[in-house]
């Protein structure tokens, strides 16, 4: 029963990331937007977004499991909590790719980044009250977040 567990955990996590590939520019070969618009001299090459990013998205498949793993009614609100947050979590994840890559909004796309970020910090401190390991598997997706707000932000002022 563990595996399947953690099969699924995995699996959900992986689902921004997989939805985002449908619209990002290397998944459907037009680059043309993207591609035509100023960077960050930080900014990473495909290759690095992707490998960082399946990264991200297994450490929290990881923690989603050991959330998953809690049981008992003394953790039922903070379980609870924990799946509310990821859920948003999820969503804010998936809906950034849309309005930066779907709508060519990098404006709209950094306010869905900044609430992404608060939304993953509450997570992070909800994951700690159910298992501290979860919070640590977390943190580098926050951090990684704030590189992205970075990069989002100075694509805005270039372009």
């Amino acid at each position: 029963m563990a595996i399947l567990k953690f099969v699924f955990a995995i699996f959900i996590s992986f689902i921004p990331g997989l939805l985002g590939i449908m619209i990002s520019p290397i998944a459907s070969g037009k680059n043309t937007w993207y591609g035509g618009i100023n960077h960050s001299v930080l900014t990473p090459s495909g290759w690095v977004f992707s490998a960082v990013w399946t990264v991200l998205y297994f450490l929290i498949g990881i923690a989603l499991f050991l959330i998953m793993q809690k049981q008992g009614i003394a953790h039922r609100r903070d379980i609870t909590m924990a799946y509310v947050l990821f859920a948003v979590n999820l969503i804010l994840n998936t809906a950034w790719s849309f309005v930066f890559f779907g709508l060519h909004s990098p404006e709209y796309a950094m306010f869905t980044l900044m609430a992404l970020i608060i939304v993953a910090i509450f997570m992070a401190r909800a994951f700690f009250k159910v298992n501290p390991t979860a919070f640590w598997l977390v943190l580098p997706y926050i951090i990684w977040l704030m590189f992205a707000l970075y990069l989002n932000g100075v694509i805005i002022y270039l372009n």
